[in-house]
């Protein structure tokens, strides 16, 4: 999509994702500006009474109670923002970056946080322009929202840090803004608050992910196809009345794609019939629907959890439609971070079955007939045998990475936030995961091409051959040992671009 309509409405994960990392322009609807004018009428005359209201003549966190007089204000969201503006450590990615950017948009948008709609109109203008301010992976405890990250956007819109240029270079921000023709904004009272007060960074790390993980599910079950095919075992357990007996939505879509994906396979049909003996296989083989079906369960509820997240408005505190304004805690990240850390333990536990099926194609004993580790020459050459030890210590590491954040909890701010969600920290370390993740299915997938190659002249199935055939146009087939690190990269980049979904998906249709 070109353009995002950014109002009051929930946005979609397919329109953020096209902001984040498609670059599509956004554009705020005429009932978002009428919103955010409303809700700015209620905020100017709170400000302009008596009555204390926390962030508007108050100060923040523990300050709370400090009354700041009328002449103070500008200068009390001006040093929130410079304040808080304190991530450290390496710069977090662009997509990131810009996915939290526009999911402030929409929470400014709804009317309900009291921003002036020209703020809104420069975070607009900001995205609009491919400049992106500097964050850094360190700064979020995932309550009171992802602080630090947002208040770097907020200090590029009043024209200080430094952003991305669209070429990726980095420069300070007031100059880059000038030359996009974008005027700083001098922030009015509470707007700094609302800039830094939600929880958009690791909800738009979880809708990234979501999309990511559409993908490699099916990847993951193409690798299955290939390793059965490979191993030379059976396709009768992934029988529709097998997963029937037990009625789990995302296992019957796994095994479903498996039966197509073996449909038609001579390698398949080569072993059937009495004088087959292999009535039952290993549970890397066996059960992949059920893990599988299990991660793509696992995927819908986080799926869920973002739907809502994407309708909600973040803010403390918030403009009701009555004028109120008022606290609440719909800032703390434990809905979010709960599903980031459960997709990263069900992406450890795809990688880990992924690993054990590349680990019996290897394996002599166990590869019915099969050479020793897929090597032309065993002994003199090693075949795939390091390409496996990687794959080992990629899923090592993703077993780590599956230990929840949201566990944890670190006072801060004088206990006045005394107990906080780490749902950023459970977002970075999701994506890590999904890259992982994808290393390892990649590597089982190159691995069970080779090893197809050497069933020849028995072919795979329509589906797998094109994957087989994707691989050979970059990577060629058996041979003696070549420098196999170009290889992982290239069948990682077909796994991750989606290329090996889709070049089974042109010749057996679209996988579940």
């Amino acid at each position: 999509m070109d353009t995002v309509y950014v109002g009051p409405h929930p946005l979609s994960a397919a329109e953020v994702t096209a902001v984040a990392r498609g670059g599509a322009r956004v554009e705020l609807t005429e009932d978002a500006l009428a919103a955010m004018k409303l809700s700015r009428d209620h905020i100017e005359a709170l400000a302009a009474g008596s009555e204390p209201a926390y962030g508007i003549s108050t100060g923040f966190g523990a300050l709370a109670t400090r009354h700041i007089p009328a002449e103070a204000r500008t200068q009390l969201q001006r040093s929130l923002v410079r304040s808080h503006a304190a991530s450290a450590g390496p710069e977090v990615e662009r997509e990131v970056v810009r996915g939290l950017m526009i999911l402030r948009l929409r929470t400014l948008a709804s009317g309900r946080t009291g921003v002036r709609p020209e703020t809104a109109q420069t975070l607009a203008a900001l995205l609009n322009s491919q400049l992106t301010p500097v964050v850094r992976e360190f700064g979020s405890l995932g309550c009171s929202g992802d602080l630090a990250p947002l208040a770097h956007v907020a200090l590029a819109l009043m024209g200080e840090g430094e952003v991305h240029l669209p070429d990726g270079t980095v420069a300070p921000t007031g100059p880059a803004l000038a030359a996009a023709g974008i005027a700083p904004v001098e922030l009015a009272a509470k707007e700094g608050l609302a800039l830094i007060n939600g929880t958009d960074g690791m909800l738009g790390m979880l809708v990234l992910a979501c999309t990511d993980l559409e993908l490699l599910v099916r990847a993951a079950d193409i690798g299955a196809a290939m390793t059965v095919e490979a191993l030379l075992a059976t396709d009768r357990v992934f029988a529709p009345d097998l997963q029937a007996l037990r009625p789990q939505l995302g296992q019957a879509a796994s095994a479903a794609n498996l039966v197509r994906l073996l449909a038609g396979s001579p390698v398949m049909e080569s072993h059937r019939g009495p004088e087959c003996h292999r009535v039952q296989d290993a549970y890397s083989l066996r059960c992949a629907p059920q893990v599988a079906g299990a991660v793509r369960d696992t995927l819908a509820h986080a799926e869920l959890i973002a739907e809502r997240e994407l309708a909600s408005v973040i803010d403390n505190p918030v403009v009701l439609p009555d004028g109120r304004v008022e606290s609440n805690g719909n800032f703390h990240g434990a809905p979010v971070g709960y599903v980031l850390d459960f997709l990263a333990i069900a992406a450890a536990d795809l990688a880990s079955i992924s690993e054990r099926r590349t680990d019996r194609m290897l394996d002599v004993h166990r590869s019915n007939g099969l050479p020793p580790f897929l090597a032309d020459d065993p002994g003199v050459d090693s075949g795939h045998m390091i390409g496996h030890y990687t794959q080992a210590g990629i899923v090592s590491e993703l077993k780590r990475l599956a230990v929840p954040a949201s566990v944890d909890s670190i006072p801060t701010s004088a206990m006045q936030e005394d107990h906080v969600s780490m749902g950023w920290s459970a977002g970075r370390k999701l994506r890590r995961s999904l890259d992982g993740l994808t290393q390892v299915l990649a590597i089982e997938i190159l691995t069970a091409a080779r090893a197809l190659d050497l069933r020849r002249p028995l072919l795979p199935g329509p589906g797998t051959a094109a994957v087989v055939e994707l691989l050979r146009s970059e990577v060629p087939g058996p041979g003696p040992d070549r420098w196999l690190a170009p290889e992982l990269a290239t069948a990682f980049g077909a796994v991750r671009s989606g290329a090996v979904v889709a070049a089974a998906e042109s010749v057996i249709g679209p996988l579940q």
